[in-house]
Formats: structure tokens, C-alpha cells, sequence
């Protein structure tokens, strides 16, 4: 059970192509974000859709994976757990984010010819 507390599964598509940078360590970290939709029916019975995004950050072989094989439009499903950042600018101002760190993600585009 105690993989089950901090576990998030996502199924969407990309907002945007993966940034991706190599750090000091030779290690790469890609940032991208995924939209979710949900669609249901209203009080007048018309279909709505809400869309919600979420951060993703793969690291690793998921990173060079994102770089190589994702784009924009891109629909993809992940498993990963929820994390949260904090960081101050220069100017002194406090930002933060949650995002989703990958541990594993699967392609669901078909392959193109």
C-alpha cells in the first residue's frame, strides 16, 4: 500500500515539445505539460469538455526518450508522483509549482511511416 500514497496516473496529450537540458552530471531533465480532459454533461444536458494541465518532469531515459520521440499534440499516459517545488528569484519573490515527476510513460501516438 505504500506505493499507493504519493501516485499519480495521467493519460493526455502534450501542450508543447519537451524542453530538455543536459546538467553538469551529463544527466538530462526534460519539462513539458500534458492536458487532461474531462468531458460530462451539464444541468441542460449539453457536453462540456474541461481541460486541465499538469507539469511533467522526466529525468533519465524518460527525458531522452521525451526528447526523441514527443512533440506537441503528442498522447501519451504516465505514472509518476506529485512533487513540490519552491524558489525565490532575483528580485526576491517566491514562486511555486507542483508537478508530476515520471517513472514511467507510455507513447500511444501510432507510429508514422
Amino acid at each position: 500500500m505504500n506505493a499507493l500514497r504519493n501516485s499519480v496516473r495521467l493519460l493526455g496529450n502534450l501542450g508543447e515539445a519537451p524542453t530538455v537540458r543536459t546538467l553538469e552530471s551529463g544527466k538530462k531533465v526534460a519539462n513539458f505539460s500534458l492536458a487532461t480532459n474531462e468531458i460530462y454533461r451539464d444541468s441542460r444536458g449539453e457536453k462540456q469538455t474541461e481541460t486541465t494541465w499538469h507539469r511533467l518532469v522526466a529525468w533519465g531515459k524518460n527525458a531522452e526518450v521525451a526528447e526523441k520521440y514527443l512533440k506537441k499534440g503528442s498522447e501519451i499516459t504516465v505514472e509518476g508522483k506529485l512533487a513540490n517545488r519552491q524558489w525565490e528569484d532575483k528580485n526576491g519573490e517566491k514562486h511555486y509549482s507542483t508537478e508530476i515527476v515520471i517513472n514511467s510513460m507510455l507513447m500511444l501516438d501510432k507510429a508514422s511511416n
